[in-house]
């Protein structure tokens, strides 16, 4: 351990030297009258890539007539005078062909980072990176200048150049740049991470994604094509009269999705306000107002867990057609998944992680009760009311609240049982109205609304209606929601009194559909997580106080002073009177554990999930339900105590492998408790057995 923090302390200490090295640099540049921070522009007439194609068709042209000598390599073991009569004929016909080019030379102006650099006495090779990619410079003592060249062999890797000369091709057959003149434009005074294996570290790529952009040339992809994505949506959806317009941001009724909201406040107006969670009931307004095809991109926020699909702010595209339905949005759900995958991946058939998912043959289509029959085996038709349901989802392990009617049953067993079998792009039609609050009611069984989701690769891709468009029967719906939210649902809608009213005006026949950029950039890209997708994803925030080396300043209740913490609303519970033999507690299995992962479960309130380090080099998944009293992002990298040799136990369709330990108190006069994770010293390592 101790070499280990030497060896750190002095690769910090190597780093410091090179970044006070860079630093005097630049004020010699500066003494000089060479600042490079006082250039406003500079003339980029082509990108790299531009540069590659442009003299691969000037070598078409130029050399459409001339007649290659023939060369022929010498053997295996071929005597020296062979070889270098080889290498001299060799080098004659590249110069003979060179000549012929550089008689008609192409000039260029490019810009970009310097990512490699090797000096040769009056000569030196780079790399200059820009947007579309990589190219090399030959910069020359006889082409610069002794000044200029003197100049250049002082620069570090990352600063960043404007390049002008002509283009040529190296006897290695390397398109590049023979610079007549090099302006350093911006100086780095960073050290950049290791170049040649690129930036691995996920941290570092998240939190500092310009690190990344530079030294990732496929993450850079990624991004690219996500704006292309966007760019294509957008055209698809302009060729179909579609107007794109804005909505607020900040409202005081969050709906159009089951999501919690973050709360915010108007100072100006003295109101606490919500950020969107959806776009979709202003959207709803425009048709009313007569704006027959709208559609907005736009960012919402959902105040839910973070994993490999979720993000709390995130981009969402919504679109209304007045006079469809939900049959016309699946037409174009399936025309638009098609003419993206060709615009952006040039194919139909696309590679999701090793799995291909074929978006040319025509989408599959089921039910939600077929989809359900099919693969759990309960046709939900024949389950005659609630409590026939809940007493299936008791029978099979599944965790339901109580307010929940036959129709949350149904999407319960769709989570369970189906979605893991839907590689292929699937419609799923015909929801249970209990969780469609805003759609219209299929005329042969009101218990079902005319709803699809499409589901690709297991995921959720998009979700649309028959809009619902009776103001009674949403009011009523409203209601049900209301009630809902009173009984402890912090996803339900409330009602909207404004959007009534604006179907009151009355709104005509309209299909409206709603889709996630981010995971849709995901299955196009082969990203594996959505945080690969978001330039900057959401990170728990690094506040150096809290990671103060002094105990003493830690405020997290660990070692918070008893003095200091109110215990006066607090009702401690008699102990247990009866005891427990020996053996029986020497069973349980008391380990210390590291939250590697946490989020929240999704369509519960009350459960968290746990990715645990437990020791054993594999990791457990430990369900708790505390998520009343902490948010899961707060959580990760603690240590924790826990029961590891339970049974697993199946919850939300999860596998509970274990129990965490917490302490429970009541509150005084209050039936109500409150429950506080047992949390030990990080320096106790993940899998020590507590006694």
């Amino acid at each position: 351990m101790a070499d280990n923090s030497q060896n750190k302390g002095e690769q910090q200490q190597d780093l410091n030297q090179l970044v006070k090295v860079r630093h005097e640099k630049l004020a010699n540049l500066q003494a000089e009258g060479k600042d490079p921070f006082q250039i406003t522009k500079f003339d980029q007439t082509h990108h790299t890539d531009e540069v590659k194609s442009l003299y691969e068709e000037h070598e078409k042209e130029i050399l459409k007539d001339y007649t290659e000598p023939e060369l022929v390599e010498p053997a295996e073991g071929a005597d020296n005078e062979t070889i270098s009569a080889y290498r001299q004929a060799k080098k004659e016909a590249y110069n003979e062909r060179r000549a012929l080019l550089d008689a008609q030379p192409i000039n260029v102006s490019i810009a970009g980072r310097m990512l490699f650099k090797r000096v040769m006495g009056k000569a030196s090779f780079a790399n200059i990176q820009d947007l579309k990619g990589k190219i090399q410079v030959y910069v020359s003592k006889d082409a610069l200048g002794d000044e200029a060249y003197a100049d250049f062999k002082k620069s570090d890797i990352g600063d960043i150049y404007g390049v002008k000369g002509y283009i040529f091709r190296t006897m290695t057959g390397e398109v590049s740049i023979h610079a007549t003149e090099m302006t350093l434009l911006s100086k780095s005074l960073q050290i950049l991470p290791e170049k040649f294996h690129g930036l691995t570290d996920t941290d570092t790529i998240y939190r500092q994604r310009y690190l990344d952009l530079i030294m990732n040339e496929d993450s850079r992809a990624v991004f690219v094509k996500r704006s292309k994505i966007i760019r294509e949506i957008r055209n698809f959806l302009a060729d179909r009269d579609f107007m794109e317009v804005e909505t607020p941001m900040l409202v005081h009724n969050a709906g159009g999705a089951a999501a919690r909201p973050f709360e915010t406040h108007y100072n100006s107006l003295d109101e606490d306000v919500k950020l969107r969670i959806s776009l979709e009931l202003y959207l709803k307004r425009l048709i009313v107002g007569g704006l027959e095809r709208v559609f907005e991109i736009g960012r919402v926020f959902r105040n839910e867990g973070v994993d490999t699909r979720h993000n709390p702010e995130f981009t969402l595209m919504e679109l209304y057609q007045a006079y469809t339905d939900y049959e016309g949005m699946m037409e174009l759900t399936e025309s638009m998944f098609r003419y993206l995958a060709e615009k952006v991946c040039g194919t139909t058939k696309i590679t999701y992680q090793g799995k291909e998912i074929d978006l040319g043959k025509p989408f599959a289509r089921m039910t939600m009760t077929e989809a359900v029959k099919k693969y759990a085996g309960v046709d939900f038709d024949e389950v005659a009311d609630d409590e026939a349901a809940k007493a299936l989802a008791t029978e099979r392990g599944i965790a339901f609240e109580e307010f929940h009617k036959k129709g949350d049953i149904l999407n319960l067993f769709f989570e369970e049982y189906v979605e893991e079998n839907l590689i292929q792009p699937t419609f799923i039609t015909d929801h249970p109205i209990e969780i469609s609050p805003l759609t219209k009611k299929k005329p042969t069984d009101p218990s079902k609304v005319e709803r699809f989701e499409l589901f690709c690769n297991t995921w959720e891709m998009c979700n649309a209606y028959s809009e619902l468009n009776d103001p009674i029967d949403q009011r009523e719906r409203f209601a049900a929601q209301d009630a809902n939210a009173a009984a402890g649902d912090d996803e339900a809608e409330h009602t909207d009194e404004d959007f009534l009213y604006a179907l009151e005006i009355g709104m005509p026949p309209t299909g409206g559909i709603g889709y996630g950029i981010d995971r849709l950039t995901m299955l196009l890209t082969d990203s594996p997580a959505i945080r690969d997708v978001l330039l900057f994803p959401t990170l728990k925030s690094q506040n150096p106080t809290k990671s103060s080396s002094s105990s003493a300043n830690n405020n997290n209740g660990f070692f918070t002073p008893n003095n200091q913490i109110d215990f006066s609303n607090v009702a401690v519970e008699p102990l247990f009177e009866e005891d427990v033999d020996f053996d029986t507690f020497s069973k349980s299995d008391f380990r210390a554990v590291k939250v590697k992962a946490c989020v929240a479960v999704p369509k519960s309130n009350k459960l968290l999930q746990f990715t645990l380090d437990d020791g054993t080099g594999t990791d457990r998944t430990i369900l708790s339900g505390i998520h009343a009293y902490y948010e899961p992002e707060e959580l990760v990298g603690k240590t924790l105590v826990a029961i590891t040799n339970l049974p697993p136990r199946k919850m939300m369709g999860i596998e509970s492998c274990g129990m965490l330990l917490s302490a429970v108190n009541n509150i005084k006069n209050s039936e109500d408790e409150e429950l506080h994770l047992l949390m030990i010293d990080n320096h106790i390592p993940a899998g020590a057995k507590l006694y």
